[in-house]
């Protein structure tokens, strides 16, 4: 299934690049031409926004298919009918529209994504049921309400799409620089291609540092806005216990790190160590009144 979305998800991407460059050369007489500086930038836009922007649009759809989430649409329990109406509760609270509610079989873990305010994805793993009371796992949906309230799914596309223009861009205006020309100027391609592959490696390197301090960053806003909806006490707890859990034990698949609850904590990883986390939250709970 990994293998066959991966596909999807690639062919989508290309078939966006082809059809945005068709139709730029249709409609606006530009043609993307690598040998001048407008039509690379041009070039690098398309195809670094491409694959960011697909992502976003089909991000519930993949989180179902790649998490095996179960939409719950009519509750069949006490437990899922308590989870939709909490749900149903901090989203109004937080003034956005009511999202779909879904849960999956995984480690301890819940997630938030959909391509806007009005259109979102909670998904809670089974787990976390059997690790933390109500009070706590409220804590936690607070905190993926925050995230929908805030637009993070949409700012870590632009984001994204920035620094895939950025990367493309540089590497190949590098390459066209430094690869060896023949006699009518024009760069060896079997030269441009090594050269600009090899720079799109070192500067994604710092380009996915970028992304994922900035990931970090919206998680502390995410856990202040948990308290704001709900007060410290639930996500301060639920993120006790998750840090008590052996960190490769919680973590999402890797195309869901960014919109979980928790992840892996090194230089790379879409959320800040646990203990700061939870530092933070003192900090903004005392700032606000409440004790913890």
């Amino acid at each position: 299934m990994g293998i066959f979305l991966f596909l999807i998800m690639n062919l989508a991407v290309m078939a966006s690049i082809y059809l945005t460059i068709f139709l730029i050369e249709i409609f606006f007489g530009i043609r993307l031409d690598q040998g001048t500086i407008s039509g690379l930038l041009i070039l690098s836009f398309v195809v670094g926004f491409s694959g960011a922007l697909i992502s976003l649009f089909m991000s519930k759809w993949m989180a179902k298919m790649s998490m095996g989430v179960q939409v719950i649409e009519t509750p069949q329990d006490q437990t899922e009918a308590w989870l939709v109406s909490t749900v149903e509760r901090l989203a109004k609270e937080a003034g956005i529209g009511m999202p779909e509610v879904g849960i999956f079989d995984g480690p301890p873990n819940a997630f938030a994504t959909g391509w806007s305010k009005n259109d979102s994805l909670v998904a809670v793993s089974t787990s976390l049921f059997d690790l933390m009371d109500e009070k706590e796992i409220e804590g936690v949906l607070a905190h993926e309400i925050s995230h929908i309230k805030h637009g993070d799914m949409v700012t870590m596309t632009l984001l994204q799409g920035v620094l895939n223009t950025f990367v493309f861009f540089i590497s190949r205006l590098l390459a066209n620089i430094l690869a060896p020309k023949d006699e009518e100027g024009n760069p060896s391609p079997m030269y441009y291609m090594m050269i600009s592959f090899a720079l799109e490696i070192l500067l994604t390197v710092f380009a996915t540092m970028l992304a994922m301090w900035f990931s970090r960053y919206r998680e502390y806003k995410a856990d202040e806005g948990a308290v704001k909806l709900d007060g410290p006490e639930g996500i301060y707890y639920a993120l006790a216990k998750l840090g008590q859990i052996p960190k490769e034990q919680v973590a999402l698949s890797s195309d869901m790190k960014a919109f979980g609850i928790v992840g892996f904590l090194d230089l790379f990883s879409s959320h800040p160590p646990i203990e700061k986390r939870l530092e933070h939250i003192k900090k903004v709970a005392k700032e606000m009144g409440y004790s913890v």
